[in-house]
């Protein structure tokens, strides 16, 4: 009996972009980790922080005033306001809070936004390796193609201008850049983003810039790229409050870009998430008006457990360059002869200390893991003492 072409037979129902999709490798090892006791974390990419009282006071007053409402799509235009301030005074560069910028469910839902705003199918987007886990994932599901350019410890993990330009042909829309860096605690200098900005203006590309971890810097000048000369109407702004103010689970985030660009990512943003949570966009507002301070403090405290994992991973053996954003350390594994899946898998079930293996994060992350320092001193202390015992082990030089 013929089977009617309208009916699909058994296992054709995913579509062939979510086929392309690799499961995360971030959490395939927090799966693991949830079924073990005692296991010291420097897995989780998220502040050990709660978020400051103010923040969290704001948030309890906008519920207790019944503020549940729908927002514009936008966001709160309060906190737009705010923002572009930020903006202006923090990073020099301007953006009209009635068109340019867009209230998001945090950083994610806005790479998401802009990547699906500018990518047709074919469509190639530029970016490091090793990177996040969601921007190749990001650029496939929008139809477009990713394009990696390898970079290296011997040359702190920056991405080179001529190794980008090597790589730009006729499909090329855009270059992807995610500086202070995770997973690698990378950041770029100002002379090697005007590299970037140089290829991009000469080939007329686009610039996406996630700069979530901007306020983490460590003895070090971060710059926005979109304050670059001649950039902002190039370039694509990301932002969000989650790590610098201790907010991961509120989820908001924010996208700044030309008119043209916001007004199809708020299309697509209406048509799938409608608005950011209300609450969190109140909470958000307060953060900007009163939460430096607060930031400052855990920067400081962060810069202390970064010293600390750093120095303790190379006298372990692990050469680890000294990351200056974000709160990661990327050393490398490669003295035990095992691979990045192989290191993480028996130092968890081995010393019951959680990490990441670089190759979570690209070809380029193999033979090294990623270390999260978003966790106490005392924890941190353990980890390392625990990591010295189980490489003593393995160790092959």
């Amino acid at each position: 009996m013929a089977i009617s072409p309208k009916i699909r037979r058994r296992g054709t129902y995913i579509s062939q972009r979510a086929n392309q999709l690799s499961p995360s490798g971030i959490r395939k090892f927090f799966d693991l980790l949830a079924s073990m006791e005692g296991v010291i974390s420097l897995g989780v990419g998220e502040p050990d922080f709660a978020t400051p009282w103010g923040i969290r006071e704001a948030a309890i007053h906008s519920l207790e005033k019944g503020k549940t409402m729908y927002t514009s799509n936008s966001g709160i235009p309060e906190l737009r306001q705010e923002l572009s301030r930020h903006l202006r005074e923090g990073y020099q560069v301007n953006y009209d809070h009635a068109g340019e910028l867009l209230i998001t469910v945090g950083v994610s839902e806005a790479l998401d936004l802009a990547m699906r705003a500018i990518i047709d199918p074919g469509d190639e987007v530029i970016m490091p390796d090793p990177c996040y886990v969601a921007y190749e994932s990001c650029v496939i599901l929008a139809g477009g193609v990713p394009v990696k350019v390898p970079t290296y410890e011997r040359s702190a993990f920056e991405l080179g201008a001529a190794e980008v330009e090597a790589r730009i042909t006729g499909r090329t829309k855009a270059i992807l850049l995610g500086y202070p860096a995770n997973p690698t605690g990378a950041i770029m200098s100002r002379e090697k983003l005007l590299g970037i900005a140089e290829v991009a203006k000469r080939h007329g590309l686009l610039v996406i810039s996630d700069e979530i971890y901007a306020k983490l810097v460590y003895g070090a000048e971060f710059t926005c790229f979109a304050s670059l000369p001649d950039m902002k109407e190039n370039t694509i702004l990301l932002g969000g409050f989650s790590k610098a103010y201790a907010m991961t689970g509120w989820r908001v985030g924010y996208a700044a870009a030309p008119r043209e660009i916001i007004a199809a990512m708020t299309k697509i943003h209406q048509y799938t998430i409608m608005c950011a949570p209300t609450m969190s966009q109140v909470a958000a507002l307060e953060a900007l008006k009163s939460g430096d301070n607060d930031t400052a403090e855990m920067v400081e405290d962060y810069n202390r457990r970064r010293l600390l994992i750093v120095k303790g991973l190379c006298n372990i053996g692990l050469s680890c360059f000294e990351p200056r954003g974000a709160f990661y350390a990327f050393p490398s594994v490669k003295i035990t002869g095992m691979t990045s899946e192989e290191f993480a898998e028996k130092l968890l079930t081995e010393e019951k200390v959680a990490v990441v293996p670089g190759s979570a994060f690209g070809e380029c992350g193999q033979g090294h893991v990623r270390c999260c320092y978003a966790t106490s001193l005392a924890d941190i202390e353990e980890a390392l003492s625990r990591i010295r015992r189980f490489v003593g082990r393995y160790r092959r030089d």
